[in-house]
């Protein structure tokens, strides 16, 4: 993290405080376009297509992209992105939660161009990923997991589960949907797809979720292993944590004291008190009883 250390220093002072706020505000006014000015929605939303006959600004406008209809169960996921997103904002600062969040801005938008470019070069016809911020949401929510793997969020605000678990199964989606896309990619042709789903996925659906996957993904992946030393628990952390927990789980129940001369522990006795001889050479240890009757040990003897 020394780079983004640096950064912050010469540029912290142009973090934006709050950011989650202006990302909800995004959606919201999204929501507004898309049910009211449908015309005007259409005209901010990603197409790399019109991208690249002038229209620039969909590059940046993309953002209030809303990820579905609104219902009740979007509201309670936005409530829980914003719980989120002040956290890690919290933890980390305002400038790298910041970094974090333009550099999932920036990798969408740049796959999404990538993407058309290349398919329109290698198969005459580009093709349009559709892009929101859904999946940057996610990745905010995996580096939370990584940071509090034991921070509980309630399921229908009733089921407790550790965000390690959730994580593990979010990814675990991710992971069987790029796949099994990929998988429909190398076994048929675009004909066979469409026969083999039944008309619901395609190969410009396949190819397109593929990539957004991985892109989702690229940021979290980046960000980890590079400001893996200040995040509370990594890999290596963990597993040091379980060797200890279970050492201490072997050693349950065994003494930590013991006399050496007439062999008693703390467990023989509540009351038993024990301590080192400064005089002797050597780590011993004796019960008060023979603390200053034993004779001393000295090297050579």
């Amino acid at each position: 993290m020394g780079f983004v250390n640096k950064l912050e220093k010469k540029y912290g002072r142009y973090g934006i405080s709050n950011l989650i706020y202006y990302v909800l505000g995004a959606y919201a006014i999204g929501y507004v376009l898309f049910y009211a000015m449908p015309d005007v929605y259409d005209m901010l939303t990603m197409h790399p297509a019109l991208v690249c006959k002038g229209q620039v600004w969909r590059l940046f406008t993309w953002i209030i992209t809303i990820p579905q209809q609104l219902d009740v169960f979007v509201i309670f996921m936005f409530l829980f992105y914003f719980w989120i997103g002040t956290t890690l904002e919290n933890y980390w600062g305002t400038f790298k939660y910041n970094l974090y969040m333009l550099s999932g801005w920036f990798f969408m938008t740049v796959g999404a161009m990538l993407c058309y470019v290349i398919t329109d070069l290698t198969m005459g016809y580009g093709i349009n990923i559709i892009v929101t911020t859904s999946y940057i949401n996610l990745t905010s929510f995996l580096a939370s997991a990584a940071i509090f793997p034991n921070a509980q969020a309630l399921i229908f605000g009733l089921v407790p589960v550790k965000f390690k678990w959730l994580a593990i199964f979010d990814l675990v989606i991710l992971g069987y949907d790029f796949i099994y896309r990929f998988m429909l990619l190398v076994r048929y042709n675009p004909y066979e797809i469409i026969l083999k789903t039944g008309g619901e996925y395609t190969r410009e659906v396949c190819i397109a979720g593929c990539i957004s996957i991985a892109i989702s993904l690229l940021n979290f992946v980046i960000f980890y292993f590079g400001s893996r030393h200040g995040m509370r628990f990594t890999p290596k952390h963990i597993k040091r944590q379980t060797k200890y927990k279970s050492q201490v789980k072997v050693n349950k129940g065994a003494s930590k004291h013991k006399c050496a001369i007439c062999g008693r522990t703390e467990l023989d006795a509540e009351n038993l008190a024990f301590r080192y001889c400064s005089k002797c050479e050597g780590n011993y240890e004796y019960c008060t009883d023979h603390l200053f009757t034993h004779e001393h040990v000295k090297k050579g003897e």
